[in-house]
Order: structure tokens, then C-alpha cells, then sequence
């Protein structure tokens, strides 16, 4: 992997209000004359980090780094109290929206890793004429199968132990500790032992376990008709004809 640019600290930093209510952690980085962009995390519910910032030039770029809901934002998904049924892709894309309104950007490019590629094409396919580019890692639609191969039952084949140890367990500590080793083995084959610093803090561990779950429960709303993402809206974004 090339080498990420040097550390560096947002110059700007807040919280946004969004629908329902919540608060949503972001920060600008970079260069305030520079070309805009903003970061999409994965999970759902891993949050930026300061990793995120290195990915551009700094002289180039502005670059917009947010939380989504439920982690890094108030409320926080750690609490079993806190009411994930606002939490949708549908609210995720207004969310990203009304940020670019809020930093006063008429159009970014977008990176978005795993399941942050499949919320950068699904605010792009809404908004096509906001999007400069697109840039894409671990790249993933959304669609049932997708879930089914990862969360039921479809990698369970290839790393049996990793899965019966998230199968089995309990209570809510434990299971969530589970589905974050699940996630941090299965990249790689064989799989990776142990787990991330911030993976081990049980706060964002449940948090994380609950947001992924909460999604995979609903795959995603990709495909429910409320949120798309098609070739044929993908092609209009791309100017194919």
C-alpha cells in the first residue's frame, strides 16, 4: 500500500442535528480552498478515525470526515436505550445531505470503504448532480445475498471456528466482543487472530455489533424500494447511456 500522507488535525470540528433529533459528529481537515471531499466509514458503526485524514493530500484537498449515527454521535449505540429505528440507510443519505449543505459545498467526491461504498453509491444515485467522483474500497451493493454470505450461515463453511463461537455467543457483552472478531477475522483466510485496539473497548464494540446487526436485519434498505442502488441509476450517475 503507497504510504498515507502525514498525520494531521481537523481545523474545524462539530455537531450536526439531523432528523429525530440526533447529533452528528464531523471535522474538516486539510486545505479550506481545496478540492472538496468527504469520507464515508464502513460498518455500519466503525466511525472515522484519524487513519481517514491520510488518505489525501492535505494541500489538495478539504476534507469532510463525519460519524454516522449511532457511533461517534449522540446518542451513542452503546446504550441499549437508544432507539436505533431512525437509524436507516434512507436517513444515512439525507444525513450526508444535509452536511454538504451545512460546509457549504456544491459538490464533493466521495470515498467510501465497504459498506461506506455502498452508502456513497446510494447517495449518489439520489443526488448524481453532487458528486464529482467516486472512490471505492471492498466494494458492496447491498443486496440480501451479500448479508447472507457473510452473516448467515454463507462464510460459516470456510471459518467454522470464528463461526460458532458468534453463534453461541452470550450475554450481550460477550456476543457483541463475538460478531467484532467475526468481522476482524474473516478479510483475510487464514483468518486474523485477535482484534484492533478500539474493538476491545467494550463501549464500541457493543455499539458496533449493534448497528451491524441492525442492518443486516433489515439488509440494509437496499432494494426495499425506498433506497436503490441499480445499474440503471449507476449508468445515469456515470453518463452512460
Amino acid at each position: 500500500m503507497p504510504d498515507l500522507y502525514p498525520e494531521i488535525e481537523p481545523y474545524v470540528q462539530g455537531m450536526l442535528e439531523v432528523t429525530g433529533g440526533d447529533l452528528v459528529y464531523w471535522e474538516v481537515c486539510g486545505n479550506p480552498r481545496g478540492k472538496p471531499a468527504v469520507v464515508l466509514h464502513g460498518g455500519p458503526g466503525s466511525g472515522c478515525t484519524p487513519w481517514h485524514r491520510r488518505l489525501f493530500d492535505p494541500a489538495a484537498y478539504r476534507v469532510v470526515l463525519f460519524d454516522q449515527r449511532g457511533c461517534g454521535s449522540r446518542p451513542h449505540a452503546s446504550s441499549p436505550e437508544t432507539e436505533l429505528s431512525g437509524n436507516t440507510t434512507g436517513n444515512l443519505i439525507a444525513d450526508i445531505e444535509r452536511l454538504r449543505a451545512h460546509r457549504d459545498v456544491e459538490r464533493w467526491l466521495m470515498l467510501g470503504g465497504s459498506w461506506g461504498s455502498a452508502l456513497a453509491l446510494a447517495y449518489a444515485e439520489r443526488f448524481p448532480a453532487r458528486v464529482t467522483e467516486l472512490i471505492l474500497l471492498g466494494v458492496t451493493t447491498g443486496p440480501r445475498e451479500e448479508f447472507d454470505w457473510l452473516f448467515r450461515d454463507g462464510l460459516g463453511a470456510f471459518f467454522p471456528e470464528e463461526w460458532e463461537h458468534r453463534r453461541s455467543a452470550l450475554p450481550r457483552e460477550r456476543a457483541a466482543l463475538a460478531w467484532c472478531l467475526w468481522e476482524y477475522a474473516i478479510p483475510d483466510l487464514p483468518p486474523v487472530s485477535g482484534l484492533a485496539a478500539r474493538f476491545r473497548d467494550p463501549s464500541f464494540a457493543m455499539a458496533y455489533a449493534r448497528l451491524v446487526t441492525h442492518y443486516v436485519r433489515h439488509n440494509a434498505w437496499l432494494g426495499d424500494g425506498s433506497v436503490c442502488v441499480t445499474p440503471i441509476g449507476l449508468r445515469a450517475f456515470l453518463g452512460c447511456s
